[in-house]
């Protein structure tokens, strides 16, 4: 057995967006959830096996609530007790609307299950990083993937080489946690707002024509398709009770300076997920002109470029 077990993994990002659970119990995904990996952005684990669990991030020590049930269902797969000693860092702000639960938790399950020395297929770690985070289900993937509403695991539809001009330029505008967790969030919308049922059907309507223009590299309408979705998602938090608002000035400065951008006819297309950052889905050959369009915005907001992400790395 290895002293200790170290894996990377890649942020998931949404494009038809996942909000809502099936189950909170099994925690299962209410709405679909069509996504690609990004590339240059990372958690990277180091698992090693210790008398009790611990969990430090960025040096830190986390709670673990959040992490019981996932070192539950190792152990119970492995068919003994083991506990967990972890160090995870992020290359990039945790807590702050950047997927970092995606990737964190894919790298944790991998990870904990090399150091337990279980040979399980993609798709079963898949469902074991579902208990920690939905969306953690698509990070045990590059490229693009989908995770269907209810589903258990995820799949992956096409290999990160499928697309090779893709981009998502990535526009921290703030690099502070955000005053709410997703989990909150969406437990909020769900019991409190009156666009939550209307949020469900939208979101499965949009799934289809999303795969079609993914099938046909069809960034116009993928990119349509990718606002459409946070647009909705959005709306339903901000009608909560209490209303949930993630976005800052700068946030909408972005989003309205790539409406310019398209006006102009330069494709940039912004997606947003559960906190104030900004992610603007294009091809390669516009990378320039969005990033300095953007910057100029506010010289201090830092801006990463990603291409499609691959699958995880271990050691």
């Amino acid at each position: 057995m290895s002293e200790e077990v170290r894996c990377r993994t890649s942020p998931s990002l949404a494009l038809v967006k996942y909000w809502g659970k099936k189950s909170t119990r099994k925690n299962l995904p209410a709405t679909p959830s069509l996504a690609v990996t990004l590339g240059g952005v990372y958690t990277e684990t180091g698992v090693r096996i210790a008398e009790r669990d611990s969990i430090r991030l960025n040096g830190e020590n986390v709670d673990l609530d959040r992490f019981l049930p996932l070192f539950a269902a190792l152990r119970r797969a492995a068919g003994r007790t083991a506990f967990f000693q972890v160090e995870t860092t992020n290359n990039f702000p945790s807590s702050a609307g950047l997927a970092s639960s995606s990737s964190g938790f894919a790298a944790l399950t991998i990870a904990c299950a090399r150091i337990l020395e279980l040979d399980l297929a993609p798709e079963r770690l898949s469902a074991l990083a579902r208990l920690g985070s939905a969306s953690a289900a698509r990070s045990l993937f590059g490229g693009f993937t989908l995770l269907p509403a209810g589903g258990r695991a995820a799949r992956q539809l096409y290999e990160p080489e499928y697309w090779p001009e893709f981009r998502i330029v990535i526009v921290l505008v703030s690099l502070q946690a955000k005053p709410i967790s997703s989990r909150a969030a969406m437990e909020g919308t769900r019991k409190t707002s009156p666009y939550y049922r209307a949020w469900l059907h939208n979101a499965g309507e949009l799934l289809q024509p999303a795969l079609r223009a993914l099938q046909g590299r069809d960034i116009d309408v993928l990119g349509d398709i990718a606002r459409l979705s946070y647009s909705r998602m959005h709306a339903a938090l901000l009608a909560s009770s209490p209303p949930v608002l993630y976005w800052l000035p700068s946030t909408i400065s972005v989003i309205r300076e790539c409406q310019h951008l398209r006006d102009e006819g330069i494709g940039a297309w912004e997606t947003l997920d559960a906190g104030p950052q900004v992610k603007v889905l294009c091809l390669q050959a516009d990378v320039d002109v969005i990033s300095q369009r953007l910057q100029r915005l506010d010289p201090e907001m830092k801006i990463i470029v990603a291409p499609v992400g691959p699958g995880p790395v271990c050691e």
